[in-house]
């Protein structure tokens, strides 16, 4: 009866699970505490998550269209760092560069104009596998930009390590001649300097891995092809990679509009050397402007206060390929003016025993 409290919670006697008195602790778990609640945008289903995934998206399609202005040709990083060039023009053109491709996506029942069938003829005679494929596939690769029923598949560049550059030197007993680069973001001037290296005898060049251009299609096509011939090598840390070819015997030279000697005429650039060049705004980073052994300057008597990338790798390397040249003549033709033994010299003398 009420107010008993000597009644005991019983359950039924025929009830197999005997008498229950209490909870016994097991419910003590479901009583504890969540924490606070997580705030709206990362709750999963909730419409202000959504939101902020499709921005996160938008952003991220944002910084890839900026990306591939800066190249130069229209393409985005694919799968284990493939990159796709789209667009029939940009598609022709890098096959043009000699741009190596590993698939070129052909939509099916594609107009055929003339850059479709030039596009088609190169990469035929260059044996890349063509692929026919349906527009909503072309779509999904391209994801949404305009590709105009052509995509062109360019694998991963092979960069060499810093010291085979030195190791290719020494192939022909020649002394380095190596170009670093600090702070270039632009692919176009990544390009722009492998081709000069390579019309100036050049052994190759050296990018950071972070904070810089790498070869991707428009490096490639502004080279001309000159990035099959010239190795290309990426280090970890490039005042680390500087440090290294000063043990190596290397002088390192950088080129900085307050150097303090002009490029013409460096007796540096004659032996082992390696050109650092900064980015056009920038310069050269404070550690490695430190790690150079000297800093040199271009004369500009006009009224151009820089020079981007490119154009002043050229003008120095120009400069070491015509140092170098005078030097090896000068070796000739002081070779050639030394007087020949005679043949009197030439007999050994005779000992007084004789």
């Amino acid at each position: 009866m009420a107010g008993n409290s000597q009644r005991r919670n019983r359950r039924n006697p025929g009830s197999k699970k005997g008498a229950s008195v209490g909870t016994g602790g097991h419910s003590r778990r479901a009583l504890e505490g969540k924490g606070p609640t997580p705030p709206a945008e990362a709750r999963k289903g909730h419409p202000k998550q959504r939101a902020a995934n499709a921005a996160a998206k938008r952003a991220a399609d944002a910084r890839a269209r900026s990306g591939m202005r800066r190249g130069g040709v229209q393409g985005r990083t694919g799968k284990a760092g493939t990159e796709l060039v789209y667009g029939r023009n940009s598609v022709l053109e890098a096959l043009q560069g000699d741009v190596p491709a590993s698939a070129l996506y052909v939509q099916q029942f594609i107009d055929n104009d003339e850059r479709v069938r030039e596009a088609l003829s190169l990469a035929t005679e260059r044996g890349v596998p063509l692929l026919e494929a349906p527009r909503q596939q072309l779509d999904n690769l391209a994801e949404g930009h305009n590709h105009q029923g052509m995509i062109l598949q360019v694998p991963p560049y092979e960069y060499a390590h810093p010291d085979d550059l030195l190791a290719a030197a020494a192939v022909n007993r020649d002394n380095a001649l190596i170009v670093a680069l600090d702070g270039i973001t632009d692919s176009r001037n990544l390009g722009a300097v492998v081709r000069s290296v390579a019309a100036f005898d050049g052994h190759g060049v050296v990018v950071p891995e972070r904070r810089s251009a790498g070869m991707t299609a428009g490096a490639w096509k502004t080279s001309s092809g000159a990035a099959a011939r010239v190795p290309v090598a990426r280090a970890s840390n490039l005042t680390r990679a500087l440090e290294s070819y000063q043990k190596a015997g290397c002088f390192v030279v950088g080129l900085a509009a307050d150097g303090e000697h002009d490029v013409v005429d460096l007796d540096a650039l004659t032996g082992p050397v390696v050109v650092v060049i900064g980015s056009e705004g920038k310069g050269l980073s404070r550690l490695v402007a430190e790690t150079c052994d000297l800093t040199v300057r271009i004369p500009m008597p006009g009224q151009a206060e820089s020079l981007n990338a490119g154009v002043a790798a050229g003008i120095v390397l120009y400069e070491a390929a015509r140092l170098r040249d005078r030097a090896a003549k000068g070796d000739k033709a002081a070779k050639a003016s030394k007087p020949a033994k005679s043949a009197k010299s030439a007999k050994p003398a005779k000992s007084d025993e004789d």
